[in-house]
Order: structure tokens, then sequence, then C-alpha cells
């Protein structure tokens, strides 16, 4: 009987216990089982057959058995793995019609799990889009899907995914590098999104830095500068993201104490720096810095 998607659904569990802890890798490709248009290759041994007639008509039970067990000796999925063991341990024509008939069918149920999986990690539009086309159409349809179809959808997806990054207007090392990608291969474009991207905002973060640097900061800014220069592509990120806030407050709060003690300060300035300093938050000495200690 044909399964239909709910039935799939409700039977993932029984034909694919990993299922839902299964992850497809999306930047770089998903895997999936490979797909068998037809049931397993030619027997190494097939006696003359008349027109209509199966391989299999003709050969033993012990060549049957044997082309079962040659099946799975390549590992197959867990659907085609029972229909297998079910037949080996049933009669010759139980051998016979697994081969002819059932093969094929568990197949295309293994497939179909492979598919789901696919699904369940929540993939791009692209390939939600040819999944479900597969999942609605002939075995033929999902042995094409997981053999092309998918790492083209993938594909698909992944240029999206890098003009989604250029829309958001990097700094040059990022849209150099996502511009190659695009113009580049499919693997060109993994690549760029699994390492190629990573790599290239680390060097923009650190064009950034340096930036911050050649302005000649105070001296907390310059020690956590130089820290970040020295560690690895995180410590930039979080100095760019928290630590630079943090080491300019450092330094604003130096500043202000030197505008305390300067001789002859008017008393509406020092109450102005005894009140920033109270506050002590990094956007209120920053903006005394830069414009309030001129007000006065």
């Amino acid at each position: 009987m044909k399964l239909t998607r709910s039935a799939l659904a409700l039977t993932v569990g029984a034909l694919a216990p990993a299922l839902l802890l299964a992850t497809p890798a999306l930047a770089a490709g998903q895997a999936a089982a490979a797909p068998a248009a037809a049931p397993a290759a030619a027997p190494a041994k097939v006696a003359a057959v008349t027109a209509g007639e199966s391989p299999y008509d003709t050969m033993s039970d012990a060549e049957l058995r044997a082309e079962v067990t040659r099946i799975l000796a390549a590992n197959p999925g867990k659907g085609v793995t029972g229909a297998a063991h079910e037949a080996l341990a049933g009669t010759t024509e139980d051998v016979r019609t697994f081969l002819k008939t059932g093969l094929a069918k568990a197949q295309d149920d293994d497939n179909k799990v492979a598919i789901l999986r696919i699904l369940f990690g929540k993939p791009g539009k692209g390939v939600t889009r040819e999944a479900n086309r597969a999942l609605d159409g002939t075995p033929s349809d999902r042995v094409a899907f997981l053999a092309t179809g998918l790492a083209k959808a993938q594909d698909e997806d992944n240029m999206v995914a890098i003009l989604r990054i250029l829309a958001g207007k990097p700094g040059k090392g990022v849209t150099r590098e996502a511009n190659r990608a695009l113009d580049g291969t499919p693997s060109d474009r993994v690549a760029f999104l699994a390492t190629g991207l990573a790599k290239a905002q680390d060097d923009d973060n650190m064009v950034a830095i340096l930036r911050i640097l050649a302005g000649k900061p105070g001296k907390g800014v310059t020690r956590e500068i130089n820290r970040a220069l020295d560690g690895t592509p995180a410590d930039r990120v979080a100095f760019l993201a928290t630590g630079l806030r943090l080491a300019q407050a450092e330094d604003d709060r130096v500043a202000v104490a030197t505008i305390l003690a300067r001789p002859g300060i008017s008393a509406a300035l020092y109450a102005e720096c005894q009140r920033v300093l109270d506050d002590g938050t990094p956007e209120v000495l920053r903006h005394f810095i830069t414009v309030g200690q001129y007000q006065f």
C-alpha cells in the first residue's frame, strides 16, 4: 500500500530512531542516504531469460540468497535491511519477491525517511520546496532529489544566504569574499559559508580595530586593543561588541578626574563632573567628554 506523508511522519521513529537528532549540514550540503533507482545491481550470475521474465525467476535459492546478502553488505537503510532479513527468514519465493518488487519499495521508504530527515532540519526555502516536490512525486523523483536535486537546491539556498550577507553592507573583506563565492562554484559557496565568511569577518574586525588604534585612544582602549589583536577572532568580536565601550568608559573616567583636578575649575563644572562620575555609565561619561564639558 502506498505510504502517505502523514503515515510516514508517524513511522519515522520506527524507521530512523535518530531522526530527530540528525541535523543536516546546510552550508556544507546535506548528506542523505544513497538512493537506489532500481532493485540493486544485476545479479552476478543470471541464466538466459525470455521476454517478460525477470532474471530472478531463473535463479536458484542459493543464488537468490547470495544476492540479498550482497545487498545487505552495502549497509542499506533500515527499511531495506529489515525487508531483506525478513525475506531471508522466509521461503525461496519470499526471497524472489523481495528482489523483484520488495527491494524497490523498501528503498523508496528509506528515501522518504531520508527526505523527511532533511525537512526536520529546517533547511532553506529551496531545499524545502524541492524536498516536498519529491515527497509528492514518484520513487524516481525521490531518487533524483537525493542524487542531484538536493545539492542544486542547497546551492540555491547558499546563494540566497550570501546575498543576504551582502545586503547587510559588510566590510571590504567580507564583500570581496562573498562576491568571489557568488562568481565561483557551488563548492566555493559552501566553503565561504563554512569557513571563509568567519575568516573574512575577522580580517574586517582587525582593520576596524587598527583604525581605532590609529586615532591614538587612551591607555585603557589601547591596552584592550592590543589584547584583542594578540588574541583570537572571538576576542576581536568581543572587543568590538563590548570591550571597546568598557575600555572607553575607563579612559573617560580618568579624563573626568583630570578635569576635576584643574586649578580654578568653576563650581558648575565641578558639580557636573561629580554627577557624571556618580552616574558612571559609559554613555554618560562619553557624552560629558565629547559634549557636556564644553557647556560650562
